[in-house]
């Protein structure tokens, strides 16, 4: 299942791997990815650069993740974006404040990459309906 090369995903992780990690099973399937570890400047990304999907982590320092989704999907312009939580919070608790924020899908880390890529496809199909 290979996304359109026009599908732009934004990566906001401050684990330099993980962002290694989930930009390779992404280009490699036929996205574009642009990544940064910064969360101010994730943050900004979203509102400037046209992205179709977002994954961002939970923990990262400055602005953590619930706050950033929360703050994309309280903007007309940017809540259709999808925003996928990856985390290694894998507390019933945290799940519930990520969908509570507004977050489209919730992954734990370690990631499943077949099912990673399902949710990812399955969003953007939803979200350019």
């Amino acid at each position: 299942m290979n996304g359109s090369a026009k599908s732009r995903i934004l990566i906001i992780d401050d684990d330099p791997t993980i962002i290694k990690l989930t930009e390779s099973i992404l280009t490699t399937n036929g996205y574009e990815t642009l990544t940064t570890s910064d969360a101010p400047i994730g943050l900004e990304m979203a509102m400037k650069e046209k992205v179709d999907l977002i994954i961002l982590d939970v923990m990262l320092p400055i602005i953590n993740g619930f706050n950033i989704c929360r703050l994309l999907k309280s903007q007309e312009k940017y809540k259709m974006i999808p925003i996928i939580l990856l985390t290694s919070r894998t507390e019933e608790e945290d799940r519930k404040i990520g969908y509570e924020v507004g977050a489209d899908d919730y992954i734990a880390k370690p990631l499943n990459r077949e099912n990673f890529l399902k949710i990812i496809a399955d969003l953007l199909l939803k979200s350019q309906k």
